[in-house]
Order: C-alpha cells, then sequence, then structure tokens
C-alpha cells in the first residue's frame, strides 16, 4: 500500500519561510507526477502545484510567485519550498499523486501562519 508521510510544517509569522516534503514509499515514485494539496481551515482542498517525473513544473497562480515545488527520485522525496507566507496560506499541506488515484490521504502537515 502506497504511503506518503508529510512533514515540516509548523507556525511562522507572516513574511517567514517553511520547507515541506513528502517522503512516499513507492518503489514508481519516479515515474509518478507528483503534488502538493492544502485544505484551507473549512474550505475545500485543492492542488497548489505538480511536479512530473522529468522534474517539469506547475504552480497555482495565487503562489506562483512564492512557492517552489521540487523532487529527489534518488530519496522518493517531493518538496515544497514556501516563502513570504501570508495568513491566507494557512491550511493542512497533503502530497499525494496527480491525478489523484483514490487512495487513503496522508496525515498530512500543519502550516499557521498568524502574528
Amino acid at each position: 500500500q502506497v504511503q506518503f508521510v508529510e512533514s515540516g510544517g509548523g507556525l511562522v509569522q507572516p513574511g517567514g519561510s517553511l520547507r515541506l516534503s513528502c517522503a512516499a514509499s513507492l518503489s514508481i515514485f519516479h515515474e509518478c507526477t507528483m503534488g502538493w494539496y492544502r485544505q484551507p481551515p473549512r474550505k475545500q482542498r485543492a492542488l497548489v502545484a505538480h511536479v512530473t517525473p522529468l522534474g517539469l513544473t506547475s504552480v497555482t497562480k495565487s503562489v506562483r510567485d512564492r512557492f517552489t515545488i521540487s523532487r529527489d527520485n534518488t530519496k522518493n522525496t517531493m518538496y515544497l519550498q514556501m516563502d513570504n507566507l501570508q495568513t491566507d496560506d494557512t491550511a493542512v499541506y497533503y502530497c499525494d499523486f496527480v491525478p489523484l488515484r483514490g487512495g487513503r490521504w496522508g496525515q498530512g502537515t500543519q502550516v499557521s501562519v498568524s502574528s
């Protein structure tokens, strides 16, 4: 069973930075397009960014100038560098396939931006 373990979240002040990591127990990780999703309080979960097996990236417009997605196929790990964080970035962040394959979500990592 595929398992994704997200880490790196925390409480930061506006303008701060965090780097999220997603470790995947998946032998074919290097063949999969992967993405970061987030779910703000009382809102729907949505895709924020994704990266193809070869490293091509796409980041949603609202955070494109502040978030950077990357991956290390040798470590079966994906990252999300988040700079100049704003209060609207407060959410639980998850990693998963793109498109989704219907599996169970990981536990996510909480990002809270507050002064």
